[in-house]
């Protein structure tokens, strides 16, 4: 047990060393030898956990799928909407996630990874929306497959303006009016009234992990904590 803690924390330490450093220099830039200097480990260690460059950036482009998730919430659509605010409150601070963005996003890999994480992206939008039409709360054109595809494309066009513009510095901002705009096309009137889609929400939801992680370790459960530090979905939480 010891072994196998210590060799994913090992294997933690390489993808945050290897997220830094496909986040500075692009996939072509990056090398195995800055990796293995910013992680302080061995280069064997590096080998033994991915066998090639591609598989490091494949691990980091798919760990953003571990850190983005948000408290299961009883309205899928502001669960929708809180999983796209914890992103863009996210991804200016966590390197993993900019990195991920950055390696899914450029077109020297793109081709490489299939485009995995943007159809990741696609499936987990459109999974909530298919949960909120079930819940009635999607008017009635709405075709969740559609509608989970324009909104990826929305969301990674308003990214990518905003890293070019502002560094990611309006990102919340900028999401926040996206979703301000597009929601009363989807969602019902009782609905839309609701919503939480503030430039704060990131934020709010992510200091609601925090406390859930919190408490559960002052409860000494384990479990509990490690999932809130991944920000983990299925807390069953109510829209705070």
């Amino acid at each position: 047990m010891v072994r196998q803690e210590r060799a994913l924390r090992t294997r933690r330490l390489i993808l945050e060393a290897a997220a830094s450093v496909f986040d500075e220099f692009g996939y072509e830039g990056a090398t195995i030898g800055e990796v293995v200097s910013r992680a302080g480990v061995t280069r064997g260690a590096v080998y033994f956990h991915f066998a090639s460059k591609r598989d490091l950036a494949q691990g980091v482009v798919e760990e953003q799928f571990g850190r983005h998730g948000v408290p299961e919430r009883a309205c899928k659509l502001q669960e929708f909407v809180d999983t796209g605010m914890v992103v863009a409150h996210l991804l200016p601070r966590d390197p993993l996630l900019s990195a991920g963005a950055r390696l899914a996003l450029g077109q020297d890999v793109f081709d490489e990874f299939g485009g995995g994480a943007i159809l990741g992206w696609i499936s987990r939008f459109e999974a909530l929306l298919v949960a909120a039409g079930e819940r009635g709360e999607l008017l009635p054109h709405v075709v969740p497959a559609d509608a989970a595809w324009l909104l990826t494309a929305a969301w990674t066009g308003v990214q990518i303006q905003s890293q070019k513009l502002s560094g990611r510095a309006d990102l919340e901002r900028r999401v926040a009016g996206l979703f301000q705009h597009v929601m009363p096309s989807i969602a019902v009137p009782g609905v839309l009234g609701a919503l939480r889609m503030g430039p704060d929400r990131g934020a709010q939801v992510v200091a609601e992990v925090a406390a859930a992680r919190a408490a559960a370790e002052a409860d000494g459960d384990g479990d509990g904590g490690a999932e809130a530090e991944a920000y983990a979905v299925g807390s069953g939480a109510a829209v705070s």
